[in-house]
Formats: structure tokens, C-alpha cells, sequence
């Protein structure tokens, strides 16, 4: 699975980037997963899609009038042609020299990096890190659906780490939340309802 190329950076800040690939690749990534991107230089930096964006063109825009449409059409329209298709990339930590760090990147991806999803044993080796930092650069993130954003991510390593063992991951992982948005109860009470919307709890 981390060995499948998502795409490469089309543009990137130290706080995240935009990835293209083509609509071909569309089946692995998914809101919320986890992915990296290497660097030159031997170290990776981890983030979270935020959003997957697919562009129409003239094709598409004909197509979408035109009556009867066959399957085969619309297969070959989805898997033959470079659809324009843009995920949208929150980083969340980086990794050099062996050790994982829940802070922004010294510096952002170079154009053209490709980008790759995270594997159970990556996800859950960073996760397990510390105490959780790098959710605040999830809780903090502007013009972004925070809530789900969060539950996805939860969701996706709380069932790896039951996985190994680690049953209470999911449990600490809230408490952190809850610790973290203790002075704005809003967006805690809007958290915490996402977070039991994904049966994580159960």
C-alpha cells in the first residue's frame, strides 16, 4: 500500500499542499487518510487529506447534457482521460533521522514530490508519539470541516491501534481533545459529536 504513488505536489507551504494525480489513482486515497511525502534529504513529512477536488472541463460539461450515455463512455471518460483532480494536504509532523515530530516542517515539499498513503505500521508509530501534538495543528486549521476532520483521522487509527493491542488509544486520544479545546466549548461539543457519529466509542 505506501508503495502506491497518490500523486505529485503541484504547490506546498510549510503548513501543507495541493497534490495532483490522475483520476485513475482516485480509489486510494480518502478524507481524512494519512499520507507522506520524502524528501530528498531522507526525511518525510506526514499530513492528512482535507479535501479531494475534481475539476470539469469541456467534456465533462457536454456529457453531463447529453441524454442516454452509455457506461462505456462514462468508464472510459473516468479512467482514460486526465481528469483534473486536486487533494488538498493539512501536514501534521515529520520524520528525520528516525524520530517523528509533531511540529510544522522546516520547509515545504518541492514541486513535483510524490506523495504516498501512509501504511498501519507508519500510522500507528506516529500517532503513538508523545502526547498527541500534532492535533493541534488540526484543531487550529482555518476555512476547514475541523469536526469530521478529525473523527476521520481518529476513526482510521483508533482501528489500527486496536489492531495491536492498544485498546485505550481512541479513549486518549478524546481526553487530549478535550484538554486542548477546554476554552471553546463549541468546537469541542461539535468534536466530540462527530467523534460519537463514527462508532468509535462502541
Amino acid at each position: 500500500m505506501t508503495n502506491i504513488e497518490i500523486g505529485r505536489a503541484l504547490r506546498s507551504g510549510v503548513s501543507g499542499c495541493v497534490v495532483g494525480c490522475r483520476v485513475s489513482q482516485m480509489d486510494v486515497p480518502e478524507f481524512g487518510g494519512m499520507v507522506s511525502i520524502p524528501l530528498d534529504d531522507g526525511s518525510k513529512i506526514f499530513g492528512l487529506i482535507t479535501d479531494i477536488h475534481i475539476d470539469d472541463d469541456g467534456l465533462v460539461r457536454q456529457l453531463v447534457t447529453a441524454e442516454n450515455i452509455s457506461a462505456e463512455v462514462i468508464e472510459d471518460n473516468r479512467l482514460n482521460r486526465n481528469v483534473p483532480v486536486e487533494i488538498s494536504v493539512l501536514f501534521i509532523g515529520y520524520e528525520l533521522d528516525g524520530q517523528y515530530r509533531h511540529l510544522l516542517p522546516p520547509r515545504p515539499p518541492l514541486s513535483l514530490l510524490a506523495i504516498y498513503p501512509c501504511g498501519e505500521q507508519e500510522i500507528s508509530a506516529f500517532v503513538s508519539t508523545g502526547r498527541m501534538g500534532y492535533l493541534r495543528h488540526i484543531l487550529r486549521a482555518v476555512d476547514l470541516p475541523v469536526a469530521e476532520l478529525v473523527a476521520a483521522h481518529i476513526r482510521q487509527a483508533g482501528t489500527i491501534q486496536k489492531k495491536i493491542g492498544k485498546v485505550e488509544w481512541t479513549e486518549t486520544a478524546t481526553r487530549e481533545l478535550i484538554i486542548l479545546l477546554r476554552d471553546d466549548y463549541s468546537t469541542l461539543n461539535t468534536v466530540l459529536s462527530s467523534l460519537a457519529d463514527t462508532g468509535s466509542f462502541r
